[in-house]
């Protein structure tokens, strides 16, 4: 029997448009108040709930710019 899958990582080079359609999607689940993140190595359901902790940075380097965004619960 397979093991529930713990963690998930997506990493691609995509224009503007598509990242913003990954962001709304992010948002309409939160709106939800299900996360449903999978790949050909299973899936993560997450469901979250009351008080969010909300982390944003932003860097820029020469010619590399950043923006982090976490959403963390318990």
């Amino acid at each position: 029997m397979r093991q529930p899958k713990t963690t998930f990582r997506h990493d691609s080079l995509q224009d503007r448009e598509t990242i913003q359609e990954f962001l709304n999607a992010l948002i309409k689940g939160l709106d939800k108040g299900e996360l449903l993140f999978s790949d050909e190595d299973g899936k993560i359901e997450m469901h979250p709930e009351g008080l969010l902790n909300l982390k944003v940075t932003a860097s820029q380097d020469d010619n590399r710019h950043r923006v982090d965004v976490r959403i963390s619960w318990q």
